[in-house]
């Protein structure tokens, strides 16, 4: 068989609704507040002031506009994707569809740098915000077990880390209903605190830090004018990631040929206005220059004078904020190994669902233990771009594959149509990949590494293992 051999849209279809398949339960409610759960977090908390300060000034609002541009190319090819192939698996699922198992394989490998990564990150930071709620409660933890040997101030492992992740998975084994129920709540909590933010902040903006609202260029690219509202939207892309983990629960999605296109696309609208206006509100609270820092929402809690308790809010939507994001990411990644071992590229472990539950609970377990070792021992600041350069990755797969099934199966039903194909396919690969080409030598040096050892397993062992390999 051909490593380029795709698999069949029905088989998919009829895989999906086999006996031991998910259970559909997601609304389109739901899906949104996955999407939205998966979205606000570490981004809009920390990267929007450091890109305000070294790129764009207030015209960071710009730059949030250029990134959902990017991603909302990616998400209207995502929305028919999910709609012509409600299948368990996102960009990994539509590759095998359409370019074949080499490129699925790749993509489902891709796919862990999004989510596996991903979620070790948050867990990190969710760890250094927990720290902190405890300490202005006067609770010290001790240091050894809140940082990892790595980071700049070292620990012997972050076991607050470790715990989350075992709380997120014991969650998500539970079941789907479960798990959409606890985001739903934290999502409330997180969107809540950031509108009163957004509305209480609006009171304390100072009209001359506005000025000028697009600072001019110092003459280096991406130092200010337009260039750096460029290179502010490469930086703030992090905080858009997650939108696609929705088309990773589409086998659980009651009606996915309605519910999928409002779960991707509402929910990246939604986080949108939310991005413009906390941009907005926090340049106007705290001028550009001073918030090129780590937290630069306690800086503008600083200036909101006469309401201390403001900070503490905050911290508390952040950890709400982290704890969905976490949720989204171990739930996208066990979608994923399902379905990748339910192709047989994987081992069976990965694919069986509990008997009561109706989740890939053996899959959450491994995860669980990857992941909780990853935060355990490894800082953010090593995480964080990896994460990024594996979803642009997979979402200019996604752009082409639209391009691609338009021309081989023209026949299938698409509840959803992409626009304009081939323009806005086009145009996702063209600033996808460019945000990926501003991405570091490290980080690239990283991917390829981690590219050529997934090469090597599916040649060692997953192509043997096949099931399409075998039926051919």
């Amino acid at each position: 068989m051909s490593l380029f051999a795709t698999k069949s849209i029905d088989a998919l279809l009829a895989q999906a609704e086999g006996e031991k398949s998910l259970k559909r339960s997601l609304s389109a409610l739901s899906l949104v507040a996955l999407g939205i759960g998966a979205i606000i977090g570490a981004g809009i908390f920390t990267l929007t002031g450091v890109a305000a300060a070294t790129h764009a000034g207030p015209a960071i609002v710009y730059s949030f506009i250029l990134a959902a541009f990017g991603c909302a190319f990616a998400g209207l090819c995502y929305s028919e994707f999910s709609t012509m192939i409600p299948i368990a698996g996102s960009a990994y699922t539509y590759s095998y569809a359409t370019m074949g198992e080499l490129v699925a394989w790749i993509i489902g490998w891709a796919l862990v740098l999004e989510y596996a990564v991903g979620a070790a990150t948050v867990a990190v930071s969710w760890a250094a915000t927990f720290d902190s709620i405890l300490l202005s409660f006067g609770i010290e933890m001790p240091r050894a077990i809140v940082a990892s040997p790595y980071s700049p101030q070292p620990g012997s492992a972050n076991l607050l880390a470790v715990a989350i992740v075992f709380v997120i998975t014991g969650i998500l084994i539970r079941g789907i209903s479960e798990s959409a129920k606890f985001n739903d709540v934290i999502v409330v909590l997180k969107v809540a605190v950031v509108i009163f933010f957004i509305g209480i902040g609006y009171f304390f903006i100072n009209q001359q830090n506005y000025r000028p609202f697009l600072p001019p260029n110092t003459g280096e690219f991406g130092a200010f004018g337009w260039s750096g509202v460029l290179a502010a939207a490469g930086q703030i892309f992090f905080a858009y990631i997650g939108f696609d983990a929705v088309s990773t629960a589409a086998q659980e999605a009651r009606d996915p040929k309605r519910d999928m296109p409002i779960g991707i696309i509402g929910s990246l609208a939604i986080c949108t206005v939310l991005y413009i206006l906390y941009s907005l509100v926090l340049t106007g609270i705290v001028n550009y220059k001073d918030l090129n820092v780590a937290a630069p929402l306690a800086v503008a809690v600083d200036h909101m004078k006469g309401l201390p308790w403001i900070g503490f809010l905050m911290k508390l939507g952040s950890l709400c904020g982290l704890t969905s994001v976490m949720l989204v990411m171990l739930l996208g990644q066990s979608r994923v190994f399902y379905s990748m071992a339910n192709d047989g590229l994987l081992p069976k472990l990965f694919s069986d669902i509990h008997p009561s539950f109706r989740t890939p609970w053996k899959s959450n377990l491994v995860l669980m233990v990857f992941v909780s070792a990853g935060a355990a021992f490894t800082p953010i600041d090593r995480l964080g771009d990896l994460t990024s350069i594996g979803t642009l990755f997979a979402f200019s797969v996604v752009c082409v594959g639209i391009v691609i099934m338009r021309r081989k199966r023209p026949d299938l039903p698409r509840p959803f149509r992409t626009p304009m194909v081939p323009l806005i396919p086009i145009l996702g690969v063209v600033v996808n990949l460019a945000l990926m080409a501003g991405l570091g030598a490290i980080t690239w040096a990283a991917f390829l590494t981690w590219m050529i050892a997934g090469l090597i397993i599916y040649f060692a062992y997953s192509r043997k293992n096949s099931s399409l390999q075998r039926a051919g």
